[in-house]
């Protein structure tokens, strides 16, 4: 892949655009509605970072097993996409359960809490 590309992985109304900053670090952005969506993408090409907004699971499992919307995301970057930067959003409510995501053997690159600051995602990608 010829430039550093970011998937975002817009779920919520809370979800912050910071589009303008991806492209002033040279990130080219695509940005989808969901995770499978997202997981389909990097099938087909690994992303340098993503950025996803955590949903905690109540009362229901996502997918049997999973305890939140992002673990299958995890699961699939060990095998397609395993150097991405993943960048979690999460608000403050949930923020407490996003331990749940240690059961996936996949580093998180950033936790921010939303409302989050164009400088605190700056930050995460100053890396670039």
């Amino acid at each position: 892949m010829s430039s550093s590309t970011i998937v975002t992985i817009v779920e919520s109304p809370l979800f912050p655009d910071f589009s303008d900053l991806y492209q002033h670090k040279g990130l080219r952005e695509f940005r989808v509605n969901s995770v499978r969506k997202a997981v389909t993408l990097i099938k087909k090409q690994p992303a340098d970072f993503i950025v996803v907004e955590f949903f905690y699971a109540y009362s229901t499992n996502y997918s049997g097993i999973y305890k939140s919307n992002i673990e299958v995301l995890l699961v699939s970057l060990i095998k397609y996409s395993p150097n991405t930067k993943v960048i979690v959003l999460a608000n403050k409510k949930e923020i407490k359960y996003i331990d749940v995501l240690a059961a996936v053997d996949y580093p998180l690159h950033g936790v921010l809490q939303l409302p989050t600051s164009l400088a605190q995602m700056k930050a995460l990608l100053e890396i670039l």
